[in-house]
């Protein structure tokens, strides 16, 4: 054995080893890998960003949103062949490296890549058999590594589409009492005028249970993050902050509304949020709520009209701003970041009047 067959092994178990770590914290492991260097979600990530660029390029929007759509499941399919190919190409290295342990011997790498391959894979490799102990015991491992890999790829596969069907069907139900996009002080007026207090107060519990949900899963597998809703106008970052939304405005500006209800809501979504971040946009920093003070006016005034009994109104829009501050500048900042159309209050908001002024102020 040369200096250079010693290289070859040991890159080739390091190229190994590296991959079947990725595997494991991207599937086996129950629990976001914190402090940890997760290669296939810093990859997916860096992808993203072009992606996103080239995709919003058309003018019909129907056209952009299938384009950022595609994005999710080909970045599954494209982390498996990548987890695979890296595999292979990691047991080539090492068989390389061995290739004295090899009838007949590997005449290049890319025959010792197919040798590998083969042995993954299962299928004929041409004649070339394992006649050593280090061989025989190599391409045992890669096959029971080629059909693990397999069983892990159908975990993971199930996971995340039964994660997504879960997510959606609460944002697909919300439709019907907030309107799609969703917003919270629709969802309030079509409780009120509908005579449905009792459903304010079960679409709150369910979100909360949505929340907890929706929490463990997208941090579990970040690649949720990247699937979008099916249906038009909806987006679950948007309906989770117009419950939020429909929360602060029971607790910070309607007289007798479910405040219980809306202060556990508030509290698990604000949870949600804080744990996101540490792991998601964590630059985003201030406490600014992202409603301006004539839309919070409007908004009192609509729910007046749906027949609500509102609270002082400057104690009210202070109580509002410190409470939605907690999870507005982190979710509009996220919702620009996976390029999701915005929704009342939630989203883009950088066409507010205010801003538009501070543009001015700066030039």
């Amino acid at each position: 054995m040369t200096a250079l067959d010693g290289v070859e092994i040991g890159l080739g178990a390091a190229l190994t080893a590296i991959t079947l770590f990725d595997v494991f914290q991207s599937v086996v492991f129950p629990r976001p890998s914190v402090g940890r260097v997760q290669l296939s979600v810093n990859l997916v990530r860096l992808t993203w960003r072009p992606w996103r660029a080239v995709a919003q390029r058309p003018h019909k929007l129907q056209t952009r949103e299938a384009a950022l759509a595609a994005f999710a499941p080909l970045a599954v399919v494209g982390l498996l062949v990548l987890w695979g190919l890296l595999i292979i190409t990691g047991y080539a290295l090492i068989f390389s490296g061995l290739h004295e342990g090899l009838t007949p011997q590997p005449d290049s790498f890319g025959t010792a890549l197919f040798f590998s391959a083969g042995r993954m894979l299962a299928f004929s490799v041409g004649g070339i058999e394992a006649t050593d102990i280090p061989t025989r015991i190599l391409t045992s491992l890669e096959a029971a590594t080629g059909f693990g890999l397999f069983a892990l790829v159908i975990s993971l596969l199930f996971s995340l589409f039964n994660a997504f069907q879960r997510r959606e069907a609460a944002v697909v139900a919300l439709d019907a009492i907030a309107g799609a996009p969703s917003s919270g002080l629709q969802l309030l007026e079509t409780c009120a005028k509908d005579d449905l207090a009792p459903q304010l107060e079960v679409t709150f519990d369910e979100w909360r249970t949505w929340s907890v949900d929706v929490l463990e899963t997208h941090l579990t597998y970040p690649l949720l993050f990247f699937f979008r809703s099916s249906h038009d106008n909806e987006a679950w970052a948007n309906s989770f902050g117009a419950v939020m939304d429909a929360a602060v405005l029971v607790m910070s500006t309607i007289d007798g509304g479910p405040v219980g209800h809306a202060k556990l809501m508030h509290k698990v979504g604000s949870h949600l949020v804080a744990d996101m971040r540490h792991y998601y946009y964590r630059g985003v920093s201030g406490e600014s709520p992202g409603v301006e003070h004539e839309e919070f006016v409007a908004a009192c005034d609509r729910l007046k009209l749906a027949g609500y009994r509102l609270r002082d109104a400057d104690t009210a829009w202070e109580q509002f701003s410190t409470l939605r501050g907690k999870y507005a500048p982190w979710l509009n900042e996220m919702t620009k970041g996976l390029a999701i159309p915005p929704a009342p209050w939630i989203g883009d908001r950088s066409y507010l009047p205010h801003r538009e002024r501070g543009g001015r102020r700066r030039r």
